[in-house]
């Protein structure tokens, strides 16, 4: 899959799991490779309880080969 994509078309689409059809989150942010500006990961917030709000590093961390589909509002992914 090569999508021409700048990080920022990613914000606020939601990520749906295609295994088991839960819903992610949406995109928060995304790591790139400096050297030649692709994409490598897309970053999902954690579980939105209570609890996990004062927890460091509850985000998910999802690879770019994970990414199945990229629609206008929504994210696949097989992970």
């Amino acid at each position: 899959m090569n999508y021409n994509k700048k990080g920022l078309d990613f914000k606020h689409k939601e990520v749906i799991n295609i295994k088991d059809g839960r819903r992610l989150g949406y995109v928060q942010d995304v790591t790139a490779d400096f050297k030649t500006g692709n994409i490598k990961e897309i970053i999902v917030p954690g579980n939105n309880n209570f609890f996990n709000i004062f927890s460091a590093g509850s985000e998910l961390t999802i690879p770019w080969n994970s990414i199945k589909v990229i629609g206008e509002d929504i994210i696949l992914v097989d992970f």
